[in-house]
């Protein structure tokens, strides 16, 4: 296999092991909030979108730090720990405590951060500014594919159910946490890409080292002085927080702030929504999972799609994507005020007997699922692009800036979901999506421009 395949390879693998991993905690964020309103229990008092806050909070605030631990410990490690992090936040679901909850919450957040940055190391390191559009797209719809098996699962296991026992509940979040751990070992199969190994390996050296290089230079910090470590770390550091303030991410600042908030929106609130309408029939419990699998569908086109048309900004540009993904959703939205009541968020586990405008379908329903996916797809797919392209030579940084700014954005939006209506919910995404795509214009004409000059806008 050439060098080019090889890279190729990384990059599959690194989609299958995010797969697995967010085929349990994708599906988690879905139905958590159902699932804590079932629990019989006066020693449990939580929150899902509390505990979603939290977790994006953290994660918000360790993103500026995390490039600092993949400098020290290496992109491979670094993703591994973190995986087993998402593992024991899904396994605190079979036998729940208040303090677990909460404590678990905390260090996925922590992991969430080292996770996303290695990842986007990663990601750079195997691509090229011809490849990193074509790339981006693999890895997302591979990393979608997380919302069919997931709720597929569920939209079974719980069809016909009212309520949710315990025996449900622990017969999900065992296998969840089960299909995590495996992601956490396929990151063992990651290899360093070519020019990498070659570097390192000795003349007549043959083999392939199995661990990441932990740098965008690819040079390994593990076994370095404490000095070389510490500068290491400092570095990283320093340059996420100047590439914070440059004019291209305050650009896409708006634009990566609006996929926090529509994350937040088809990840955790609108599953619980569709729950909650007690007139989508006794059935309406289980279309949580159909509601994720549609999603799920909608990112997978979107992402195979405009990662294979858009390699690196090609003819077809990163514009039309994302004008195409604020039309898709800004369609959902419109759809989902009408057939969605305003009080679905925040009803109790017996559901609303509101109506919205018209009778609630589960047509309507299931379609919005799958277009707030395919914009989801846009927006991300172009983001992944357009931060890859602009910042290669510094990717584990600009990444960092990019999951810093979304998670802050998401950790609010879960928060303000705890009281929020629905109604409200949605004109804050219609605000903010129709200005970050405005941004996102602006930041493509600019890249597109220095490509043509022959050169990238890389300022740090």
């Amino acid at each position: 296999m050439g060098p080019d395949g090889k890279k190729m390879m990384n990059v599959i693998v690194l989609g299958v092991a995010f797969m697995f991993i967010f085929t349990a905690f994708q599906t988690c964020g879905n139905i958590e909030q159902t699932v804590i309103k079932s629990f019989n229990s006066t020693t449990f008092h939580a929150s899902g979108y509390t505990s979603m806050a939290v977790i994006y909070g953290v994660f918000s605030a360790s993103n500026l730090l995390a490039p600092s631990v993949v400098a020290v410990v290496g992109a491979q490690l670094s993703m591994f720990f973190s995986g087993l992090l998402y593992s024991a936040y899904i396994a605190v679901f079979v036998y729940p405590y208040t303090w677990s909850f909460y404590t678990a919450s905390v260090l996925v957040g922590l992991g969430a951060a080292v996770l996303w940055t290695a990842q986007g190391n990663v990601l750079a390191l195997n691509s090229d500014p011809r490849t990193i559009g074509r790339n981006s797209g693999v890895f997302w719809a591979l990393l979608q594919f997380s919302l069919l098996f997931g709720n597929l699962f569920i939209f079974f296991a719980w069809r016909g159910h009212e309520h949710i026992t315990d025996k449900d509940r622990q017969t999900v979040f065992i296998s969840l946490t089960v299909i995590s751990l495996v992601g956490c070992f396929l990151f063992f199969l990651i290899r360093k890409p070519d020019n990498e190994a070659e570097a390192e390996a000795a003349p007549g050296d043959q083999s392939e080292a199995p661990l990441l290089p932990p740098s965008d230079s690819g040079e390994s910090v593990l076994g370095s002085p404490l000095s070389n470590v510490c500068s290491q770390a400092l570095d990283a550091f320093v340059r996420a927080c100047k590439m914070f303030v440059t004019k291209e991410m305050l650009l896409l600042s708006l634009s990566i702030a609006y996929t926090g908030v529509e994350l937040t929106f088809y990840s955790g609130v609108y599953g619980t929504c569709i729950g909650a309408m007690t007139d989508l029939g006794p059935d309406a419990k289980s279309l949580m999972g159909l509601s994720g699998i549609c999603v799920g569908l909608g990112e997978i086109l979107g992402g195979g799609t405009f990662g294979a048309l858009n390699k690196g900004g090609g003819r077809l540009g990163r514009n039309p994507v994302v004008l195409l993904g604020l039309l898709a959703h800004y369609v959902a939205f419109y759809l989902i005020f009408i057939n969605i009541a305003d009080d679905a968020p925040l009803a109790p586990e017996e559901g609303t007997q509101l109506v919205a405008f018209i009778r609630p379908s589960v047509g309507v329903a299931l379609l919005c699922s799958f277009l707030l996916g395919l914009g989801d797809s846009c927006f991300n797919t172009q983001l992944l692009s357009i931060i890859g392209f602009t910042f290669r030579d510094n990717s584990a940084p600009a990444f960092a800036v990019f999951k810093f700014i979304q998670s802050i954005l998401a950790a609010l939006a879960f928060f303000y979901s705890n009281f929020l209506l629905l109604h409200w919910q949605l004109l804050i995404m219609v605000v903010l999506g129709f200005a970050g795509s405005l941004t996102f214009f602006v930041a493509e004409w600019r890249a597109q421009a220095e490509a043509v000059e022959g050169s990238h806008y890389n300022t740090i």
